[in-house]
């Protein structure tokens, strides 16, 4: 995927939904858990050096899984490479399982998946779609495929 530097950069220096320096190590051989800034922002995780304001790496959080591994240790692969591991070290258990609801909730399919399941409960209750005031209701990108009919996990 193509992404244009300076809007990522300018999305890096966004509020972020969660923030805090934990150490972290880069699938790379050899790679030693280093102490830095991670920032999550909409659907990214940026890294910066805690000393930096420019971020040296981002992660989009899309076809992830984030995994607890120990009980303060989390890790994000993907799924097109799931040897590669992304390792993140937090200060407690409490930290970590913070961290990984947060990164779970942060992907886009994990939010258009919570959009179709609450348009259909109100559509239950209220015999109305909510959706259909916007226009957009009959919209692909809004329904369920037939290989989806789970709800999504919300806790």
């Amino acid at each position: 995927m193509r992404y244009n530097e300076r809007e990522l950069l300018s999305l890096s220096r966004q509020p972020a939904e969660k923030a805090a320096e934990i150490r972290m190590s880069v699938p790379k051989k050899g790679s030693v858990l280093k102490k830095r800034l991670v920032k999550l922002v909409v659907n990214f995780l940026f890294y910066f050096r805690t000393d930096e304001a420019e971020p040296i790496g981002a992660l989009l959080l899309e076809h992830c899984r984030i995994t607890k591994e120990e009980e303060n240790v989390f890790s994000i692969s993907f799924i097109e490479e799931p040897e590669r591991k992304y390792c993140f070290e937090c200060a407690s258990e409490e930290q970590c399982q913070e961290w990984v609801e947060a990164l779970k909730r942060a992907s886009y399919e994990f939010l258009r998946r919570s959009l179709i399941f609450y348009r259909n409960e109100i559509q239950k209750m209220t015999g109305k779609d909510p959706l259909e005031q916007y226009g957009i209701s009959e919209e692909a990108r809004f329904q369920l495929g037939k290989h989806q009919q789970e709800f999504p996990h919300l806790g």
